[in-house]
This record gives C-alpha cells, structure tokens and sequence, in this order.
C-alpha cells in the first residue's frame, strides 16, 4: 500500500495548491485498489454489478445456421446457372422450415425451401431470397406444386444466412471478468442457458455533512441555515452506482462527534464521503481530525466549479473530502469520485466518455484551469450533437443541475469558444 507522499513522487508536476484535473484522476487510479471478495447471484439480481470471473460460452449461438429473414432457402451455387438469356432463377418449392422445429427432407437442385426467421438452414442450402423478392410466374403454380421466380443480380450466395456461432462459438469468452452488467448482458447471459454469475461483492460508502449551517429535511428552518442537498444528492449517486450506502447524515462541527464519526465509517466501509470543512481558512475541525486519523492530502483543485478536495486513507477506508457547495459536490463525484469508485468495484469500463458538440454561443474561458459548464445538448436534424450553456454557472445554483443534461468540459490549456466551435460534453444519462 503506497502511501500519498509515495504516490504524488510518481506523477509529473504535481502540485496540490493548484493541481490540475488531469492529475487527480492520475493519482486516485494509484490510491484505489479493487475489492477482492465475490458474490454469486442470480441474473436478476446482477444489473449494475461487476462480474467477477470471464464468463465462458456453454454453447454456440447461434447453434446453428438459421434463415435470418421470412423467405425461401436454396443452394446458392445456382444463382451461377439458368437461363442463357438471364432470366429470373426459377425454383420448385417442396416445404416449409418454421422456426423452433428442424427441418427433415432433401432439397434437390432446381428446388427450395420455404423458410422463416431463425427457422434452422438444413445442411445443403446456404442462401435465402427474402419473400418479397419472389414471384410466382405465370403458370407456375400446377395442382399443389408451386413455384418461384428469383430475379438475377438479386443476391449472392450465402445472402441472409446466420452461420452457427457467428455471435458466441462454444468454449470462448462471453463476457470478461470487468465487466459492468447492463441489461443487454444480462440478456446474453440468458441466451447462453446461464442464471447465475460471479460478481464482486457491492461497495459499502459511508457518507455525511460536516458544515454546521446546515440542516436535515424535516428540522425547522432558522435563520443562516440551508437545508441539506447534498447528503441526498450523494446518497443517489451512489445509489445509482449499485453501492451499499451508509447515510451517517450531519456531523456537527465539534471534534468529539466528528473523531467518532470518521472511525465509525472507517470501521465498516470501503469509502468515506464527506461534503463540506475542506476549504481553506473554514473555521471547523473537519480537517484537523483528518489529518489526525489518517494519511490525508488537501488539494486546490485547477477548476472550476470546485477547487477544494481531501483524499487520502482513514485505516483501510478511502476518503474522498468533497467541497460544501452542492453543484461542487456533483462535479467532483462525476468527474473524479465515480472513477475511483468504478475502479474500486473492479470494473474496467472507462469513465463516462466524451463526446463532441458544437457549442450554439461563444464561452469565456481562462487557460489554466479545467471548466465544466452545465448545458443542454441536443441534436439538429441531421445527427449532429449541439449544446449550450446555462445562464447561471453558480456552484450553488442547485437548479441548474436539474435543467441541465450534461457538462461542458472545457480543458486546462483551452481559452475562449467560438459559435461553432467543438467542445467536450460529458452526458448525464444513467449517472446523475
């Protein structure tokens, strides 16, 4: 277990008075290790969780070759013969495949096969013309024998064919040990006959509010105090996260409470969120307990909004010392703690990717400094993503959070945005 001086040594030009955002996520993949202990669970209970072992395919899927449209299946090497003259492919048909029942017969050539989707291609036919494309020819239809005409240059042999195991072949890889299980996971674990996985065990995050001014839904208002967003906010984030919560709710600022407080989560949680007492020049005792329970940095983070942020170990627990304001609080989780998070539940999906719009208004901004703007991004006709900044960029402008999809995020090195311009957004969608 390295501790922080350890880990700050590695990372080029850190500085925690003016620390750049690039590097806190540098230095919290170095922090943060994953659980080791496993759980087993059934499908239905592992949406969100991490698997914990590569899944191996059981079967192939498909397991066989099978009609991928409603249409007639014939031998492909005669759309290579017939007529000199390049007239239509003309085929008896001797029966019908339904899907979920084989097939049992011969397929001679100069005949075909009625077939519809996902019904199992016998061995000897390899290509389906889609029904639509078929005639039946005048006169083709001779008691109960009936024929169709396929037009030429229509398809190619082997054309609307699934070939055994083109999804999944038997004894490879399904899903690796990593992963996070989406609905459409847990639907390929389905289709592989598997009902229960290995996943790593839940993280238990222990989380409170350390500013005095503030107060818990249900208390009477008085005057100087807010009401608490943060701890709720928190609570669903990481709810959303698929993590354990231990709401500790608000820790007066005195430091008998707060000592207790800090070696009660550490006691039982993998993690520890605070919200507030990290400032600087913030008359309480947050960071004062911090320092002397654990190996604790304080940073002044080159961003906005946020900046102030602790990090570091309380006995085995990680602590994540987040700022008070509530738009602050939301920036830091989605852009530093979620990733630290994701890596501790062992997951190797990457952090909430980027993507590209085009920015409807021109943006002010200083280099030196990462920004993330709130704005709401949307489509124009033809596909492209555009955005636009919220009027009010108050860290405490909880509002602004809820009108927004997504964050702009405007790196150190950049300057000011033109009308037109590219910038990155980070999407909210199944995070906040």
């Amino acid at each position: 277990m390295k501790t922080l001086d350890a880990i700050a040594a590695e990372l080029e030009g850190y500085d925690p008075q003016a620390l750049r955002a690039d590097r806190v996520n540098e230095f919290l993949s170095r922090l943060v290790e994953p659980v080791l202990e496993q759980d087993q669970v059934s499908i239905f209970q592992a949406l969100g969780r991490v698997l914990g072992s590569d899944v191996i395919s059981p079967v192939s899927v498909p397991p066989h070759d099978n009609s991928a449209m409603d249409g007639y299946a014939f031998d492909g090497g005669q759309l290579q013969t017939g007529n000199a003259d390049g007239g239509p492919l003309v085929l008896q048909v001797v029966g019908t495949a339904l899907a979920g029942k084989a097939w049992h017969g011969m397929v001679k050539p100069g005949q075909c096969l009625k077939i519809m989707t996902g019904a199992v291609l016998p061995q000897q036919l390899d290509t389906v013309v889609p029904q639509e494309f078929v005639a039946v020819r005048s006169g083709a239809v001779e008691g109960n024998v009936e024929f169709i005409a396929i037009p030429r240059g229509l398809l190619q042999a082997g054309d609307n064919r699934r070939k055994c195991g083109e999804d999944l072949m038997e004894g490879q890889p399904a899903l690796r040990k990593g992963t996070l299980l989406t609905p459409a996971a847990l639907g390929l674990l389905a289709s592989l006959g598997i009902g229960q996985v290995t996943v790593m065990r839940k993280l238990r995050i222990a989380y409170f509010s350390t500013v005095d001014e503030i107060l818990s839904v249900g208390e009477a208002p008085r005057e100087g105090a807010v009401y608490d967003s943060n701890r709720y906010t928190v609570f669903g984030l990481l709810t959303r996260l698929g993590c354990d919560v231990i709401d500790m709710g608000v820790v007066h600022d005195e430091p008998g409470l707060l000592e207790a407080a800090f070696q009660h989560a550490a006691s039982q949680a993998d993690a520890i969120i605070t919200s507030g007492g990290v400032s600087v020049g913030e008359a309480d005792y947050t960071k004062l307990i911090m320092r002397k329970l654990g190996d604790v940095a304080f940073w002044k983070i080159a961003m906005r909004p946020g900046r102030p942020m602790a990090v570091g170990r309380i006995g085995q627990s990680i602590l994540f010392g987040l700022p008070g304001n509530p738009v602050a609080v939301m920036v830091t989780f989605l852009a530093f703690v979620r990733p630290a998070l994701l890596r501790m539940m062992g997951s190797t999906q990457a952090a909430t990717p980027l993507l590209k719009a085009r920015s409807l208004a021109p943006l002010r901004k200083k280099p030196g400094r990462t920004e993330y703007q709130r704005g709401i991004v949307s489509q124009t006709g033809d596909g492209v993503l555009q955005v636009s900044a919220i009027g009010n960029q108050g860290s405490g402008v909880l509002s602004s959070m809820v009108q927004a999809n997504g964050l702009i995020v405007l790196h150190h090195k950049q300057g000011d945005v033109g009308a037109g311009d590219e910038v990155d957004v980070m999407m909210f969608e199944g995070v906040l």
